[in-house]
Order: structure tokens, then C-alpha cells, then sequence
């Protein structure tokens, strides 16, 4: 049994390291591009079982966000439910049989060790990170879009030593959203995988059934919760801070 922390390359492509995560991501995007156009394609007034439940997801989705910022979730709104569509699709893609289990071994530093084909996308920091680079980047664009350069007034505030310093826990506290997005989905993920894998390990067949159903729900958890807290921040940011 062999745990990588890091993504673990397949092949090399004009000597660029595709990884086995990276293939993952690909063939997700894939199948939600496929996805959207047969759904697009088909969309009907009166809607069949397939659109219906395309129609629910969306609904729910947006009626969630305009709980949270009104009218405004609206114009976020194609974020957040691209965030949440591909996020639960990559951790599910990860539950697959074969998934993480076929695979070649490998020599790798003197010492023989298993490479899979496929590992789930967000199973891989570099993903979770450029997933968290995006949500943080576009909660600055927000910002300054709705209050222009005023939004900039709570990183830098001289009025008094006290609104300093705010100043200062607020800049520290927009790059640390970009460790707090990445880890927590990348540590879920990842520590699902090595459990499913243990417990595959002790117990064939059957024993890890049960976590599977525990990963099916921390994995749509966890796109929740990157979509929900996404949304919150840019909420927050578009308020003037005075009225916040």
C-alpha cells in the first residue's frame, strides 16, 4: 500500500508532468461540458425527467445564494454553481471503481511503488490551491466593482491606531482565505481517499461500503461549503463598510 501526498505523474507531454489528478480533471471537465450542451441542447418548456432534475439543483442552488445576497446573487450566481457543480463532481469522480486502484507500478527513488491511472482532482493540493486563488481573486474583483476605491479603506485605515491595525488583520485575513479554501477541501478529500484505501486494505469487499456513503456525503459537503463561503466573502466585500 503506497500514500503520496503529491499528485503522481502518468506520462510527460513535450515535458510537461501530467499527473494522474490532472487526467481526472480533464475527464470531469469533459463529461460537465457534454453534460451542459445535451442538457442545453434538449431543454424543453415542458421539461422531462432528466431536465427536471438538472432545473431542481439549479433552483436550489439559487434560491440558497439570494438567501444569502439578495438581488446581487445573481450576477455571482454562475460562479458559485460552477464552483459547487465541478467541485462535487470532482470528489465523487474520485469514489469511482478504478479510481485510484488501476494502475502500473513503478520504480520510483530505488523503491517499487503503485501508480494509479486516476486520483480524484481535488485529492491534489495544486487544484484545491488554484481553486482558492479564483474565489479569493474574484472576491477582490467584486469588491472594488461595487465600491470602487473605498473598498480598499478597510486594509488601509490611518484614522486612528485601532482602525490601523483593523486594517492590517483584514489584509492578512483576505490571503489567509486562500490557505483556509485550499486545505480544508484538500485535506478532506485526500483523508478520504487514504481511509477508503486502509480500510480496503484490512477489511476486502464489503468493509469499506459504509465509507463510501460517508465520502458521497463529505464530498457534496465540501462543495457546498467552498460555494457557500465564496459566496458569503463577495457578499461582504460589496457592502460599505461602513454599513457592515
Amino acid at each position: 500500500m503506497n500514500i503520496s501526498l503529491a499528485a503522481e505523474p502518468v506520462f510527460y507531454l513535450w515535458g510537461f508532468k501530467i499527473t494522474n489528478s490532472l487526467i481526472s480533471t480533464w475527464i470531469v471537465i469533459t463529461i460537465l461540458f457534454f453534460i451542459g450542451y445535451i442538457v442545453g441542447k434538449r431543454a424543453k418548456i415542458k421539461p422531462d425527467s432528466g431536465q427536471n432534475l438538472f432545473e431542481i439543483v439549479f433552483q436550489a442552488i439559487l434560491d440558497l445564494s439570494e438567501t444569502v445576497a439578495g438581488q446581487k446573487s445573481r450576477v455571482f450566481f454562475p460562479l458559485i454553481f460552477t464552483f459547487f457543480i465541478f467541485i462535487i463532481c470532482a470528489n465523487w469522480f474520485g469514489l469511482l471503481p478504478g479510481v485510484g486502484s488501476i494502475g502500473l507500478k513503478e520504480v520510483i527513488d530505488g523503491k517499487e511503488v503503485f501508480v494509479p491511472f486516476l486520483r480524484a482532482a481535488t485529492s491534489d493540493l495544486n487544484m484545491t490551491l488554484a481553486l482558492s486563488l479564483i474565489s479569493v481573486f474574484t472576491i477582490q474583483y467584486y469588491g472594488v466593482k461595487y465600491l470602487k476605491l473605498s473598498y480598499f479603506k478597510k486594509f488601509i485605515n490611518i484614522t486612528s491606531p485601532i482602525n490601523f491595525f483593523v486594517g492590517i488583520l483584514e489584509l492578512i485575513s483576505e490571503f489567509s482565505k486562500i490557505i483556509s479554501f485550499s486545505f480544508r477541501l484538500f485535506g478532506n478529500i485526500f483523508s478520504g481517499e487514504v481511509l477508503l484505501m486502509v480500510i480496503a486494505f484490512l477489511v476486502p469487499m464489503i468493509g469499506s461500503l459504509p465509507f463510501f456513503g460517508l465520502e458521497i456525503f463529505v464530498g457534496f459537503i465540501q462543495a457546498l461549503v467552498f460555494m457557500m463561503l465564496t459566496l458569503v466573502f463577495i457578499n461582504v466585500a460589496t457592502v460599505n463598510h461602513e454599513e457592515h
